[in-house]
């Protein structure tokens, strides 16, 4: 027996599902799912439409994760739906690498950004959009919204730190994304 042919003989592995129902929910922040917990952060990253443009870049190419010192691991160069993608923070046997999809995108005139969804081995449950903005007046705003509860023992154990966490790093997000706006 070949190679080739023992791989397709083999079982395929069950591909990693949606962890939770309320898919497609960060579309309308006002309106997140009880039974979560609620994040909502938003900061103002720059002015203009340049800003804008390369903010909005920034979050759907994931070079926003990236410098802010995550490590993503896609099967897209861009956020798209259905896109599967891997978030990963810290180092070595500390690293803890998240699998998500991306849910819904908005690619408009004055709003960018996308959304995704935990997958099947995440240590939460639930959904997280980042979204950039350009308001009237010329702001741009960038906007972390999220609804999650724990997937995992260890988040559970955590407890309420995990929330403060979620906070610290959408913070993390918002100054990282207005120091690339502005070189």
């Amino acid at each position: 027996m070949t190679r080739l042919t023992q791989s397709l003989s083999r079982p395929a592995l069950p591909r990693p599902s949606l962890t939770y129902r309320e898919v497609g929910a960060t579309r309308t922040p006002e309106e997140l799912p009880a039974d979560y917990h609620h994040l909502r952060h938003s900061t103002v990253v720059g002015r203009g439409r340049a800003a804008f443009e390369t903010a909005g870049a920034a979050v759907t190419t994931w070079r926003m994760h990236r410098a802010s010192g995550a490590r993503v691991h896609s099967d897209a160069e861009r956020a798209w739906p259905g896109v599967r993608l891997e978030v990963a923070l810290g180092a070595g046997p500390l690293r803890l690498g998240v699998p998500c999809a991306v849910i819904w995108t908005a690619y408009e005139k004055d709003r960018v950004g996308f959304a995704y969804g935990t997958l099947t081995g995440h240590a939460e449950c639930g959904e997280e959009s980042f979204v950039v903005e350009l308001e009237p007046d010329g702001t741009v705003r960038f906007t972390v919204t999220a609804f999650s509860r724990p997937a995992a023992w260890y988040t559970r154990l955590a407890g309420p730190l995990v929330p403060r966490l979620q906070h610290a790093y959408a913070r993390r997000l918002g100054r990282t994304l207005a120091r690339l706006v502005r070189t």
